[in-house]
């Protein structure tokens, strides 16, 4: 299984440091085969908020078939205006089982228009912008995450954590999202 995370600058850090660590812990605790790695625009370095340098694996115009597709946080207004990201994120998809979102990623899943009529989450700061920029979208609050059968998006910063053990649950079994948690020493919340 190919598991990409798509990054870009002012992205927040922990939106994608804990999905990689989630699922590259859940690969180390079991003899499945998954590949996890860093999409970014192109290959210059990323910085995330707070100046954190990132490299991505690969760019989105070479990187592996994706089986699941996680779109971080941040300050994503500039990437939501990207044409170019928008129509990778609809490309993706086309042959992805799952799409997930932490935090403010979700406004590029909506934009892209994977999320019209589904019940989806943000980071709580961000609730209002996206119901109101996207008002087919039904967003609710007071939730870690929201599971709307392919597409999956969790609140802000660590609820991704959580989302993304729920994931594993999901994938693999709900002893390996509890045996990752643990070897994290993590406590993981549930929706």
């Amino acid at each position: 299984m190919n598991i990409a995370i798509y990054i870009y600058d002012d992205a927040e850090v922990l939106d994608l440091s804990g999905p990689f660590e989630v699922f590259s812990t859940a690969k180390r605790l079991t003899s499945h085969d998954w590949n996890v790695f860093l999409v970014a625009e192109n290959l210059q370095p990323v910085k995330a908020r707070g100046g954190f340098m990132v490299n991505a694996h690969y760019t989105i115009e070479d990187h592996p078939a994706i089986d699941l597709l996680v779109v971080v946080g941040g300050v994503q207004s500039g990437e939501v205006k990207k044409e170019n990201v928008i129509r990778w994120i609809k490309q993706v998809d086309q042959s992805a089982a799952k799409v997930a979102s932490v935090c403010t990623g979700a406004f590029l899943l909506a934009k892209a228009g994977l999320l019209d009529e589904l019940t989806v989450t943000t980071h709580r700061e961000d609730i209002q912008e996206l119901a109101e920029t996207y008002p087919s979208l039904n967003v609710v609050a007071q939730q870690r995450w929201v599971d709307s059968g392919k597409y999956i998006t969790s609140g802000g910063i660590s609820a991704g954590i959580d989302m993304s053990l729920y994931l594993v649950s999901q994938l693999i079994s709900r002893e390996l999202a509890e045996n990752t948690a643990r070897q994290m020493e993590y406590r993981w919340q549930e929706c």
